[in-house]
């Protein structure tokens, strides 16, 4: 094929020789006439994005749980249940932290009594599910429900990004807090439902993002301290003005998670610009995080919540604001 010219084109446009709305696979490319080393090409030009392992589509198609269905279709093998943060990726669109860094495997499972699967495109093995844990996605492939899905991230996933994946999937798939801790026990005597039953009653769909909720992981394990809201919105004469990441209304003092997406540099003269309002104009301390502050063994969230929270108790102290 012709490769189109990065530079020349912003899109790619109606002659290439793929449909710009499905997901294809590379195999699917060759035989059009796209080799692996264009196609490579084109995802690193921002042309083509990888979905999943294998699975491509013209970066202008609009993310939708169609086409998210529609690649796993492609790659998973027949009989098969998608479960974990690959059922969660379809269900609400977040997938494991650093996922655009590196593709992760798949996570599919067989039925129990159907054999351990074995493919290098994915993780899994045999696990067993209830009527109701799962439902149909395409074809002769199945996917477990939000529900169970929630529950299975929360069972078998560090808690500090099992939080995130159940607060996406409570937000997008409308299941409420109750329903979940509701589901707990039929997990009784299986791996991780202990820390199961600390995190399904923690669980939030106001949550926004995967740093967001690990960063609420953090603050509440901070039990001396007063738990946070998530979005706590911030008014003028009824109409709400700014929404905080998380916060404590009374102390006036919130943090909030400033993701790469969209709190790069182009974002911090904004961000800046906001935060100084909201403590000049409303009396607020806002503290923000990164990455770092949050993840690995040198985060710093543990230690400066707490001072933030002692900040905002002396700032109140000495001034009164009025909203």
């Amino acid at each position: 094929m012709v490769m189109p010219s990065v530079r020349a084109r912003a899109l790619l446009d109606p002659d290439f020789p793929l449909p710009l709305e499905l997901p294809f696979t590379s195999q699917q490319a060759a035989a059009a006439g796209v080799s692996r080393g264009q196609l490579s090409r084109l995802v690193r030009s921002g042309l083509v994005r990888r979905m999943i392992r294998n699975a491509y589509v013209a970066a202008q198609a609009p993310d939708t749980q169609l086409l998210r269905g529609q690649a796993l279709a492609l790659v998973v093998p027949a009989g098969c249940v998608v479960t974990d943060w690959t059922a969660c990726w379809y269900w609400s669109g977040m997938d494991l932290p650093n996922s655009h860094l590196g593709v992760p495997p798949l996570s599919v499972f067989r039925p129990s009594d159907e054999g351990r699967l074995r493919n290098g495109l994915v993780t899994s093995g045999e696990r067993w599910f209830r009527a109701g844990d799962t439902v149909p996605l395409t074809g002769d492939l199945a996917i477990t429900t939000p529900l169970r899905t929630a529950c299975d991230l929360g069972r078998l996933y560090r808690p500090i990004i099992a939080l995130g994946g159940m607060d996406a999937l409570m937000r997008h798939a409308g299941f409420s807090r109750g329903q979940l801790v509701g589901g707990v026990e039929q997990f009784r005597r299986q791996r991780g439902v202990v820390q199961l039953r600390t995190l399904a009653p923690l669980a939030d769909g106001r949550s926004e993002s995967m740093g967001e909720s690990s960063l609420r992981w953090h603050w509440l394990s901070l039990t001396h301290l007063p738990a946070p809201e998530p979005q706590v919105p911030v008014t003028i004469q009824g109409i709400t003005v700014f929404r905080i990441d998380l916060g404590v209304e009374e102390l006036r003092y919130g943090a909030e998670y400033d993701g790469e997406r969209f709190h790069g540099e182009e974002h911090r003269v904004p961000d800046e610009g906001r935060r100084s309002r909201l403590s000049a104009e409303f009396g607020w301390v806002i503290d923000a995080f990164r990455r770092d502050d949050i993840y690995g063994p040198h985060e710093t969230a543990t230690t400066r919540l707490p001072r933030g929270v002692a900040s905002a108790r002396q700032r109140l102290a000495r001034s009164t604001f009025t909203s």
